[in-house]
């Protein structure tokens, strides 16, 4: 049996059609559409986009994906879907080998007051310009309790695809605020009271020092800099202890200091319960 869509479905022939040319030009300028719309590849990431709370505007399938993409949109009603010529396909993708499906979704909405909500624990990227190792970042720090990510100016947009594919829909769904200055950042930290941590190959301080238990950012620079200046003389430094090598990737990184993080704050809350039941 054929699936029957409450939805128009539009087969679109021409490189030169107004959603084909807006879509190029985001992933080709590694960005969003014209109407500010995420361009999410891969059937991972639109299946991640259809369970999330964010509004897919638009599924664009190559022919060959049609019958699988239109049987995933079933109670999707207001996704619209466009089908285009597999060879067209490869040409507005930023993959080598495409999966066929891209969906146009709306990006989350976030605020100061709701990234630091609560007791954060919030990763802020400083100029880390390689998209692959943001998305990287985002998902491990949802994996770990982050309770958000900044990132701040000079840094990989979340609008570019291999970002988006890096996090594998954790940018979906974990708050997170782009092209924050340095100093606004650390005006936040100060404002609202958190601990800052840096992380650097060439601290004293060990990561086992740190008080990841309260409220705190921990910032995470590129790997040619580092963290800049301004956060550095804001931040406490922390390294990671290693052998043989200097220092680590910085998703690398991220992920021992992150998991760190989340085993003492599991430990402190154990800690607090044991107390409660004596």
């Amino acid at each position: 049996m054929s699936c029957v869509l409450a939805r128009p479905v539009s087969e679109l022939r021409s490189p030169s059609n107004p959603l084909i040319k807006d879509v190029r030009r985001a992933v080709t300028r590694s960005a969003a559409t014209k109407k500010g719309l995420w361009v999410a590849e891969s059937l991972r990431l639109f299946d991640e986009a259809l369970a999330s709370r964010l509004k897919v505007d638009t599924v664009v399938a190559a022919v060959r994906r049609r019958r699988e993409v239109e049987a995933r949109l079933r109670g999707h009603g207001d996704v619209t879907l466009s089908i285009v010529d597999d060879n067209l396909f490869a040409q507005i993708t930023s993959t080598e080998t495409s999966q066929g499906v891209l969906a146009l979704v709306e990006p989350p909405k976030c605020d100061l007051d709701e990234l630091f909500k609560g007791v954060p624990l919030v990763v802020a990227l400083d100029a880390i310009q390689d998209p692959g190792n943001v998305g990287t970042i985002v998902r491990t720090a949802e994996a770990f309790g982050g309770t958000g990510v900044v990132l701040l100016k000079g840094t990989a947009h979340a609008a570019n695809p291999k970002t988006l594919r890096a996090s594998a829909g954790s940018l979906f769904r974990l708050p997170h605020i782009e092209g924050l200055e340095p100093e606004e950042l650390i005006d936040e930290i100060d404002k609202r009271g958190l601990c800052c941590f840096a992380a650097s190959p060439r601290a004293e301080r060990p990561l086992s020092k740190a008080r990841f238990e309260r409220g705190c950012v921990i910032v995470l620079g590129s790997e040619a800099h580092g963290v800049g200046p301004a956060l550095r003389d804001a931040a406490e430094d922390l390294r990671i202890p290693t052998r043989a090598v200097e220092s680590l990737n910085v998703s690398a990184a991220a992920a021992v200091v992150l998991y760190e993080a989340s085993r003492r704050r599991s430990a402190s809350g154990e800690s607090r319960n044991d107390r409660g039941m004596r």
